[in-house]
């Protein structure tokens, strides 16, 4: 089956062309087109489920609801979609942006379509791209940021790990909390696997190490 992808874009001559090109390399199918994030949300609240596009190609710069605020928006609305800046610069603010809104790849407009390609195919298998070779300094802090994201944490996570470094048993933190037991092991495995950590002292070492807590 076709991957479902989906374009936000306020150009639509722009948009029209790379329709037509991303349906042209054969595994994808075009499935939503919308001008601002906010013409996205209304095209989106009536479309079936099937489909909603499994990768979206968001602008940075839009009129009535930009990029950051659409991808916020698409992150949490359909955590399992993959989305993919787009824009016509790459300075460092405009992909901090991005990538913190939930983006796992930032592409220019002036990318070859065989990068597009091969772009769209990493994304679709392992959920990143990060290979534009012409940006050495891109690429580098591309990759830092999706690293960081990795260990960007809740508030209820952060409040979690504050706790966890005290001398608290795990059914005192709940109680402080106001939460269960359950819920506070959800947590710890959350953070386990974030971290790559086995046990509450791994935990707590790496959150002093990361500056994330203060003992």
């Amino acid at each position: 089956m076709k991957i479902r992808v989906g374009l936000v874009d306020d150009h639509q001559l722009f948009i029209k062309s790379l329709a037509l090109l991303v349906e042209s390399l054969g595994s994808y199918e075009v499935t939503l087109e919308a001008l601002n994030g906010r013409m996205l949300q209304e095209k989106v609240a009536q479309m079936a489920p099937e489909r909603l596009p499994q990768l979206m190609l968001i602008d940075v710069n839009m009129p009535v609801m930009d990029g950051p605020d659409t991808a916020v928006w698409l992150r949490k609305e359909f955590p399992s979609m993959h989305l993919v800046a787009l824009s016509m610069n790459d300075r460092e603010q405009s992909v901090i942006a991005m990538i913190r809104a939930g983006c796992c790849a930032y592409l220019l407009k002036d990318t070859h379509p065989n990068d597009l390609e091969k772009a769209l195919a990493e994304i679709a298998a392992q959920g990143y791209y990060n290979g534009d070779q012409r940006h050495l300094n891109y690429r580098r802090l591309l990759a830092a940021e999706l690293e960081e994201a990795k260990y960007r944490l809740t508030p209820r996570e952060q409040a979690f790990l504050q706790q966890v470094c005290s001398d608290r048993t795990y059914k005192q933190i709940a109680q402080e909390m106001g939460v269960t037991e359950r819920t506070i092991d959800g947590y710890r495995e959350a953070l386990f696997e974030k971290f790559n950590v086995g046990s509450r002292v791994g935990l707590c070492m790496e959150a002093v190490r990361r500056g994330l807590v203060q003992l």
